[in-house]
């Protein structure tokens, strides 16, 4: 009976990647998955999606900033992304006289757009198999360090060959655990110019509250320009540059979208681990991240006090509290996410499945018999490090910003101390534009309170034989209060005063360095890094090289032993096609989530002059009157809708597109229930979130009166054609 029960999972486990499940590389989809795609309702063709002959979809995919992913949607270089992907540029050039976060911002025209500097978009131009050359002379038989240092060599061999022009660059990454490997060949422009930008008030409507759920009512969304040189190549900042001209640019559907329409999603996923053993699952939910999450709860709350206490400081931090809460809610969503779908067990499940089918071959028993009691025995092994490595990671490393300052500088005196004064010196334009954006947007006394909060958890949670001397004895000294502690660290700092430091950067090299290796703030964060690095991270690091050359095997063991499964690459960082469907789900009994968002659920949620759910009084108006113009569906105006396109971070910004490759949204979010995806994906509650394009044009349009920019684009309605 076992067996029947065993050979009846198997045929389950054989369907393990779902229609609506993978991050697929484009320049594979005629091989694998264009059948399946035209079968979902897929008008187009792989060579439609992508291609290096013709004008295709991928060349109206940018990657935005390296952090997004964004889309030429005019001939004139006007790139689509989301509000919060050009939230870093939207607030730089914020102020209280100019609130541009609060008020949005419109240019009416091309002088009016504002330059960028240090943001960019990449190109993707063509993409390459190279993994017979990049594994050339690489064994079975190698030890790790030695297959990376041919890998290594191989791959610097085959980008300096590659064929392209002088403004063209080519990289090489590995897929499925360095078993294959491509070359992307690129393209980046530098001269990216703010078009359009919603108030928060549309563009973060819901703000905390609503980040990672359904459902949602957010135009998260914000307009650059790409500009060239004259002859349209990539090219610095320059007034004599013209707006950019795509080999390709979307269309929008003015048509909408229903239940079980056909979705696609092109953009650049970050970051995924599908192929972790249960084991891996379990120390990521009932370890690592309750770590994070309770560190996080900790900054949260003094952060959005301070924030709701003063509109400067709403401003100085709007971009740095969704950085820290935009990971702490997906966290929080990612446990209760595997918990709900059995998560760990399905993983048990599958490798029960393995095990038997290896045990039953002898070749593979030999091979891969002991993977998995070798995975659990070294997360065993790892997990006291991991839990000390992740918790000093979120306190010294991320939110503790005077701590993030002072590992900065540590870096000017290891090239002091290796280099001499004179290559500070050469350095030292870069350093004072990092110190003038780091204070530009600092406030002492906010950082002062995370930092009394996030140690009293360094002190009272990590191991005692994990915490650095140094900082027991500066603890003790304040009578063991965290709070009296941080009094003493900010009075003390010459680095938490705004302005010291441009002074020391004045006077030259040395005085900066006397100035910060004598400050009180990076001795304790130097103390607290370097005795984690010594005693903590170096033994994590033994330990995890371990656990990634297994993993490495146990993928080459995963498509050895699954012959009749799918398998699609992790996420990392390179583009992507995923392609499902609109469609509702039922996060839990007796609840249905439709799939579409209406101009009707933001007034709903109205609430005057409310930090997150205010609503602009023009907005307001054009709601009472219906005035939806062309944007409209049947009286009503739809916002947001979700499908099953399989997504992660970095596909923030990507266009949802039709079936006959139009735009009909853009991907700004998942539904909280299913952000394990990253680790577990589940069709029946994955979903992805997307601004309706409708809901876009509206707002450009109608609300901002920037019609000259929708003039620009190209409106289609393929569903009536």
């Amino acid at each position: 009976m076992k067996n029947v029960w065993i050979l009846l999972l198997a045929i389950c486990l054989s369907t393990y990647v779902k229609a609506t499940e993978g991050m697929w590389l484009p320049l594979l989809l005629a091989q694998l998955n264009e059948q399946e795609m035209q079968s979902m309702g897929m008008k187009m063709t792989a060579e439609d999606i992508y291609s290096v002959n013709k004008g295709s979809l991928k060349d109206a995919i940018v990657h935005f900033g390296g952090f997004c992913t964004g889309e030429v949607i005019s001939d004139q270089g006007l790139v689509l992304t989301n509000h919060h992907c050009g939230y870093g540029q939207i607030q730089s050039h914020s102020s209280l006289e100019n609130n541009y976060l609060e008020d949005g911002f419109w240019a009416m025209n091309r002088k009016q757009e504002i330059p960028n500097p240090g943001l960019f978009v990449t190109f993707i131009v063509r993409i390459e198999d190279v993994t017979d050359l990049v594994l050339n002379n690489v064994t079975e038989d190698m030890d790790a360090k030695m297959r990376q240092s041919w890998v290594d060599k191989n791959t610097k061999e085959v980008t300096a060959a590659a064929k392209m022009e002088d403004y063209q660059e080519a990289m090489v990454r590995d897929f499925f655990e360095g078993t294959k490997y491509y070359m992307f060949v690129t393209e980046t422009y530098r001269d990216i110019r703010l078009v359009g930008a919603p108030p928060s008030s549309i563009g973060k409507f819901g703000a905390d509250t609503d980040n990672w759920v359904w459902p949602r009512h957010t135009g998260d969304f914000s307009l650059f320009r790409i500009y060239a040189s004259p002859d349209n190549k990539p090219a610095e900042y320059s007034e004599e540059n013209v707006p950019f001209k795509p080999r390709h640019h979307l269309p929008i559907s003015l048509d909408g979208v229903e239940e079980d329409d056909f979705t696609l999603v092109f953009g650049f996923p970050g970051r995924t681990e599908e192929y972790l053993p249960a084991a891996a699952i379990e120390q990521r939910v009932d370890v690592v991240n309750p770590i994070r999450i309770g560190i996080r709860d900790r900054a949260l709350n003094v952060v959005n006090a301070a924030m709701q206490a003063d509109p400067g400081v709403r401003i100085k931090y709007a971009s740095k509290q969704s950085r820290i809460a935009n990971y702490w809610k997906k966290w929080i969503g990612e446990n209760q996410g595997i918990k709900a779908t059995d998560g760990v067990g399905r993983k048990k499940a599958y490798e029960a499945e393995f095990r038997e089918r290896v045990m039953g071959n002898p070749e593979w028993r030999e091979k891969y018999g002991s993977l998995l009691s070798s995975f659990e025995r070294l997360y065993g092994d790892l997990e006291p490090y991991a839990a000390t490595n992740t918790a000093v990671g979120e306190i010294a490393g991320r939110n503790i910003e005077l701590f993030r300052l002072a590992n900065t500088l540590h870096s000017v005196v290891k090239m002091y101390e290796s280099s001499g004064a004179p290559m500070v010196e050469s350095r030292m334009g870069r350093l004072e534009d990092f110190v003038e954006d780091f204070y530009k947007d600092y406030e002492p006394s906010v950082d002062q309170g995370v930092f009394a909060t996030l140690m009293d958890y360094y002190f009272t949670e990590i191991a005692d034989e994990h915490q650095a001397p140094f900082a027991v004895e500066r603890y003790v000294e304040a009578g063991k209060d965290a709070d009296k502690l941080a009094s003493m660290i900010y009075l003390k700092s010459k680095l938490a005063r705004p302005g010291v430091l441009e002074l020391a950067m004045e006077e030259g090299p040395e005085a900066l360095i006397k100035l910060i290796k004598n400050d009180v703030a990076y001795a304790l964060a130097r103390a607290i890094s370097d005795y984690n690095d010594n005693n903590v991270a170096g033994k994590y690091r033994d330990i995890k090289a371990e656990i990634d050359n297994l993993q490495q095997q146990y993928m080459r063991a995963q498509i050895d032993v699954f012959t009749e499964r799918r398998f699609y690459p992790d996420a990392n960082g390179t583009l992507r096609v995923t392609y499902g469907k609109v469609d509702g789900y039922q996060p839990r009994d007796a609840v249905r989530y439709e799939p579409v968002t209406y101009l009707d659920g933001v007034m709903e949620k109205y609430v005057p002059g409310d930090y997150e759910f205010d609503v602009p009084q023009r907005l307001r108006k054009l709601y009472q009157k219906k005035d939806y113009g062309d944007y409209g569906e049947d009286g009503k105006m739809p916002v947001c809708f979700i499908g099953t396109n399989h997504t992660t971070g970095g596909n923030s910004g990507s266009p949802a597109i039709d079936a006959y490759g139009n735009l009909i949204g853009l991907n700004f979010d998942r539904a909280w229930e299913g952000t394990m995806s990253d680790l577990n994906y589940d069709a029946s509650i994955c979903r992805n979130i997307m601004v309706d394009a409708r809901y876009i044009l509206f707002v450009i349009d109608k609300f901002a009166g920037a019609g000259h920019l929708v003039d620009e684009m190209t409106l289609v309605h393929p569903k009536k054609g």
